[in-house]
């Protein structure tokens, strides 16, 4: 015969509700860890789609184009301040260090 005192049965169900409480708030945590990425993925997507203007982009818009990183980004800046402002977007590859290629990849978001 399973006899048990009364005392181990309340710490049992104490027990076994502190689990179900923290199950339900890892549970709760996880899903709003995977809404908040999803959101900021969105974002870096929604960037990352957004047309560049090379005569008039920021240096924060520039590094958003693929290929392009602080020194290439300073670069273009540089090349807008001394020769003035691009005349086509094929232009792009006068400035040192950005070939076809990038300007290729980039196309579809390139405009002056």
């Amino acid at each position: 015969m399973n006899i048990q005192p009364k005392h181990l049965n309340k710490t049992l169900s104490v027990l076994t509700l502190g689990i179900i409480l923290l199950v339900n708030s890892s549970l709760g945590l996880a899903k709003e860890t995977n809404v908040t990425q999803a959101a900021q993925g969105q974002s870096a997507q929604s960037v990352k789609s957004q047309v560049v203007n090379l005569n008039k982009s920021t240096f924060e818009q520039l590094v958003t184009l693929k290929g392009v990183g602080n020194t290439k980004a300073q670069a273009i800046i540089v090349y807008r301040q001394q020769v003035g402002a691009f005349k086509s977007v094929n232009e792009l590859t006068k400035v040192s260090g950005i070939g076809e290629k990038i300007v290729s990849d980039n196309k579809a978001r390139l405009s002056i």
